[in-house]
Protein backbone atom coordinates (compact mmCIF):
# COMPACT_ATOMS: atom_id res chain seq x y z
CA UNK A 1 0.00 0.00 0.00
CA UNK A 2 1.01 3.49 -1.08
CA UNK A 3 -0.24 7.06 -1.42
CA UNK A 4 1.09 10.95 -1.77
CA UNK A 5 -0.86 13.14 0.01
CA UNK A 6 -0.22 17.00 1.20
CA UNK A 7 -0.90 17.26 5.11
CA UNK A 8 -0.55 19.65 8.04
CA UNK A 9 1.20 18.34 11.13
CA UNK A 10 -0.66 17.84 14.17
CA UNK A 11 1.78 16.43 16.87
CA UNK A 12 4.67 13.71 17.15
CA UNK A 13 4.48 11.03 19.19
CA UNK A 14 8.32 9.63 20.46
CA UNK A 15 8.61 6.15 19.61
CA UNK A 16 12.04 4.37 21.05
CA UNK A 17 15.64 6.21 20.97
CA UNK A 18 15.55 7.57 16.95
CA UNK A 19 12.25 7.45 15.90
CA UNK A 20 8.56 8.95 16.16
CA UNK A 21 4.90 8.91 15.76
CA UNK A 22 3.48 11.55 13.53
CA UNK A 23 -0.19 13.00 13.49
CA UNK A 24 -1.44 14.47 10.60
CA UNK A 25 -4.44 15.85 9.09
CA UNK A 26 -4.20 15.03 5.30
CA UNK A 27 -5.99 16.26 2.37
CA UNK A 28 -6.94 13.05 0.94
CA UNK A 29 -6.80 10.97 3.66
CA UNK A 30 -7.84 12.50 7.14
CA UNK A 31 -6.51 12.13 10.46
CA UNK A 32 -3.49 9.43 9.65
CA UNK A 33 -0.54 8.52 11.62
CA UNK A 34 2.59 7.44 10.56
CA UNK A 35 5.73 6.32 11.79
CA UNK A 36 8.98 8.49 10.74
CA UNK A 37 11.92 6.64 11.47
CA UNK A 38 15.04 9.07 12.64
CA UNK A 39 12.37 11.49 12.88
CA UNK A 40 14.24 12.71 16.36
CA UNK A 41 17.05 13.04 14.37
CA UNK A 42 17.86 17.07 13.86
CA UNK A 43 17.07 16.55 10.45
CA UNK A 44 13.89 16.62 10.97
CA UNK A 45 13.64 19.37 14.23
CA UNK A 46 12.36 22.65 12.03
CA UNK A 47 10.11 20.19 9.89
CA UNK A 48 8.22 18.18 12.42
CA UNK A 49 6.35 21.03 14.14
CA UNK A 50 2.56 21.08 14.21
CA UNK A 51 1.79 23.72 12.17
CA UNK A 52 3.43 22.47 9.32
CA UNK A 53 1.90 21.98 6.16
CA UNK A 54 3.97 18.94 4.35
CA UNK A 55 3.71 16.41 1.56
CA UNK A 56 4.25 12.93 3.08
CA UNK A 57 4.52 9.41 1.18
CA UNK A 58 2.79 6.78 3.11
CA UNK A 59 3.91 3.20 3.24
CA UNK A 60 2.54 0.14 4.42
CA UNK A 61 2.33 -4.04 3.85
CA UNK A 62 -1.76 -3.25 5.03
CA UNK A 63 -3.92 -0.93 4.65
CA UNK A 64 -5.09 -1.11 8.70
CA UNK A 65 -0.97 -1.18 9.25
CA UNK A 66 0.02 1.90 10.97
CA UNK A 67 2.48 2.43 8.30
CA UNK A 68 5.74 4.61 7.48
CA UNK A 69 5.92 8.26 6.09
CA UNK A 70 8.43 9.68 4.23
CA UNK A 71 8.25 13.88 4.76
CA UNK A 72 8.65 16.87 2.56
CA UNK A 73 8.59 19.86 3.55
CA UNK A 74 5.99 23.03 2.17
CA UNK A 75 5.38 25.25 4.62
CA UNK A 76 7.41 25.77 7.65
CA UNK A 77 5.30 28.43 9.06
CA UNK A 78 5.28 27.10 12.81
CA UNK A 79 8.62 29.10 12.66
CA UNK A 80 6.98 32.27 12.29
CA UNK A 81 4.42 31.78 15.43
CA UNK A 82 6.39 30.61 18.42
CA UNK A 83 7.98 34.01 19.31
CA UNK A 84 3.76 35.45 20.09
CA UNK A 85 2.52 33.85 23.05
CA UNK A 86 -0.72 34.25 22.26
CA UNK A 87 0.09 32.81 18.40
CA UNK A 88 1.46 29.87 19.68
CA UNK A 89 -1.16 28.66 22.03
CA UNK A 90 -4.02 29.62 19.43
CA UNK A 91 -1.39 26.82 16.77
CA UNK A 92 -1.68 25.23 19.80
CA UNK A 93 -5.60 24.67 20.48
CA UNK A 94 -6.17 24.32 16.46
CA UNK A 95 -4.13 21.08 15.68
CA UNK A 96 -5.11 19.73 19.18
CA UNK A 97 -8.79 19.96 18.56
CA UNK A 98 -8.18 18.30 14.89
CA UNK A 99 -6.36 15.22 17.05
CA UNK A 100 -10.31 14.56 18.18
CA UNK A 101 -11.10 13.68 14.22
CA UNK A 102 -12.05 10.10 13.93
CA UNK A 103 -8.94 8.29 11.84
CA UNK A 104 -8.70 8.25 8.02
CA UNK A 105 -11.70 9.33 7.09
CA UNK A 106 -11.60 12.35 4.40
CA UNK A 107 -12.73 15.79 5.23
CA UNK A 108 -10.61 18.22 2.13
CA UNK A 109 -13.40 20.85 2.92
CA UNK A 110 -12.01 21.04 7.09
CA UNK A 111 -8.30 21.06 5.62
CA UNK A 112 -8.66 23.56 3.62
CA UNK A 113 -9.95 25.57 6.71
CA UNK A 114 -7.18 24.62 8.88
CA UNK A 115 -5.07 25.78 6.04
CA UNK A 116 -6.62 29.09 5.43
CA UNK A 117 -7.14 29.51 9.59
CA UNK A 118 -3.37 28.82 10.15
CA UNK A 119 -2.38 31.56 7.27
CA UNK A 120 -4.36 34.37 8.66
CA UNK A 121 -3.02 33.68 12.18
CA UNK A 122 0.57 33.90 10.15
CA UNK A 123 -0.49 36.82 8.72
CA UNK A 124 -2.56 39.32 11.59
CA UNK A 125 -1.91 37.29 14.67
CA UNK A 126 -4.74 36.63 17.27
CA UNK A 127 -7.05 39.66 15.99
CA UNK A 128 -10.63 40.09 16.23
CA UNK A 129 -11.37 38.53 13.01
CA UNK A 130 -8.77 35.68 13.73
CA UNK A 131 -11.08 35.01 16.72
CA UNK A 132 -13.88 35.17 14.68
CA UNK A 133 -12.67 32.65 11.79
CA UNK A 134 -11.43 30.27 14.86
CA UNK A 135 -15.14 30.04 16.29
CA UNK A 136 -16.35 29.22 13.10
CA UNK A 137 -13.71 26.92 13.04
CA UNK A 138 -15.16 24.94 16.32
CA UNK A 139 -18.25 24.92 14.81
CA UNK A 140 -17.57 23.33 11.72
CA UNK A 141 -15.03 20.75 13.64
CA UNK A 142 -18.47 20.22 16.21
CA UNK A 143 -20.45 19.51 13.03
CA UNK A 144 -17.85 16.57 11.82
CA UNK A 145 -17.59 15.27 15.38
CA UNK A 146 -21.41 14.59 15.25
CA UNK A 147 -22.75 17.82 17.02
CA UNK A 148 -24.91 19.83 14.44
CA UNK A 149 -25.55 23.58 15.76
CA UNK A 150 -28.64 25.29 14.01
CA UNK A 151 -28.17 28.96 13.29
CA UNK A 152 -30.61 29.12 10.70
CA UNK A 153 -34.33 29.00 12.04
CA UNK A 154 -35.99 30.04 15.65
CA UNK A 155 -36.45 26.77 17.59
CA UNK A 156 -39.47 27.75 18.95
CA UNK A 157 -41.46 29.45 15.69
CA UNK A 158 -39.16 28.69 12.59
CA UNK A 159 -38.62 32.44 11.69
CA UNK A 160 -35.53 33.63 10.77
CA UNK A 161 -34.91 36.80 12.04
CA UNK A 162 -33.63 38.08 15.09
CA UNK A 163 -32.05 35.03 16.01
CA UNK A 164 -29.84 35.99 18.90
CA UNK A 165 -29.97 33.42 21.75
CA UNK A 166 -28.69 29.79 21.64
CA UNK A 167 -31.04 26.71 23.34
CA UNK A 168 -28.32 24.85 24.89
CA UNK A 169 -30.41 21.54 25.49
CA UNK A 170 -31.15 21.52 20.98
CA UNK A 171 -28.09 23.42 19.58
CA UNK A 172 -30.94 25.34 18.03
CA UNK A 173 -31.13 29.53 17.39
CA UNK A 174 -34.10 31.22 19.71
CA UNK A 175 -35.54 34.51 18.34
CA UNK A 176 -35.47 37.19 20.46
CA UNK A 177 -39.37 37.52 20.99
CA UNK A 178 -39.26 33.71 21.95
CA UNK A 179 -36.08 33.51 24.05
CA UNK A 180 -36.78 36.90 25.98
CA UNK A 181 -38.67 35.29 28.89
CA UNK A 182 -36.11 32.10 29.02
CA UNK A 183 -33.06 34.29 28.22
CA UNK A 184 -30.86 33.78 31.44
CA UNK A 185 -31.54 29.81 30.74
CA UNK A 186 -30.03 30.31 27.08
CA UNK A 187 -26.81 31.03 25.35
CA UNK A 188 -26.28 34.13 23.92
CA UNK A 189 -26.04 34.20 20.08
CA UNK A 190 -23.49 36.09 18.40
CA UNK A 191 -24.39 37.37 14.51
CA UNK A 192 -21.70 36.70 12.77
CA UNK A 193 -22.40 32.94 13.26
CA UNK A 194 -25.78 33.47 11.87
CA UNK A 195 -26.81 33.47 7.90
CA UNK A 196 -27.58 36.77 7.43
CA UNK A 197 -24.66 38.35 9.00
CA UNK A 198 -23.13 41.50 6.82
CA UNK A 199 -19.36 40.42 6.13
CA UNK A 200 -18.51 44.25 6.28
CA UNK A 201 -20.03 44.53 9.62
CA UNK A 202 -17.65 45.62 12.92
CA UNK A 203 -17.24 42.52 14.81
CA UNK A 204 -17.36 43.38 19.02
CA UNK A 205 -15.22 41.76 21.61
CA UNK A 206 -18.33 40.82 23.15
CA UNK A 207 -19.37 38.57 20.30
CA UNK A 208 -16.09 36.76 20.51
CA UNK A 209 -16.83 36.09 23.94
CA UNK A 210 -19.84 34.98 23.58
CA UNK A 211 -18.61 32.43 20.43
CA UNK A 212 -16.45 31.16 22.65
CA UNK A 213 -18.49 30.53 25.59
CA UNK A 214 -20.96 28.22 22.94
CA UNK A 215 -18.49 26.60 21.56
CA UNK A 216 -17.15 26.05 25.06
CA UNK A 217 -20.45 24.40 26.02
CA UNK A 218 -21.21 22.00 23.31
CA UNK A 219 -17.26 21.38 22.92
CA UNK A 220 -17.57 20.35 26.95
CA UNK A 221 -21.02 18.60 26.96
CA UNK A 222 -20.85 16.13 23.58
CA UNK A 223 -16.88 15.75 23.10
CA UNK A 224 -14.99 16.55 26.58
CA UNK A 225 -17.24 15.35 29.09
CA UNK A 226 -18.02 11.94 26.83
CA UNK A 227 -14.79 11.09 26.89
CA UNK A 228 -13.87 12.09 30.39
CA UNK A 229 -11.02 14.58 29.48
CA UNK A 230 -10.83 18.66 30.15
CA UNK A 231 -11.22 20.94 27.92
CA UNK A 232 -7.20 21.42 25.52
CA UNK A 233 -5.07 23.26 27.88
CA UNK A 234 -3.62 25.42 24.76
CA UNK A 235 -7.37 26.41 24.61
CA UNK A 236 -7.89 27.97 27.83
CA UNK A 237 -4.63 29.74 27.70
CA UNK A 238 -5.38 31.50 24.11
CA UNK A 239 -9.19 32.95 25.71
CA UNK A 240 -7.51 34.08 29.29
CA UNK A 241 -4.30 35.54 26.72
CA UNK A 242 -6.87 37.12 24.34
CA UNK A 243 -9.37 38.32 26.81
CA UNK A 244 -6.83 39.70 29.47
CA UNK A 245 -5.50 41.40 25.93
CA UNK A 246 -9.00 43.23 25.36
CA UNK A 247 -9.28 44.86 28.99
Amino acid sequence: MQWTDEAIILGVRRLGEANVVLETLTYNHGRHLGLVRGGRSSKFRSTLQSGNRVKVMWRARLDEHLGSFQVEAINLRAANLLDDRASTYALGAVTTLLCLLPERERNKYLFTATELLLEALVENGVSIDWMCEYISFEVRLLRELGVHLDFETCAGTGEKDNLCYMSPKSGRAVSMGAGEPYKAKLLALPQFLTADFDADSQIATQDIRSGLKLTSYFLNRHIFEVRAQDMPFERERLIKIWDSDQS
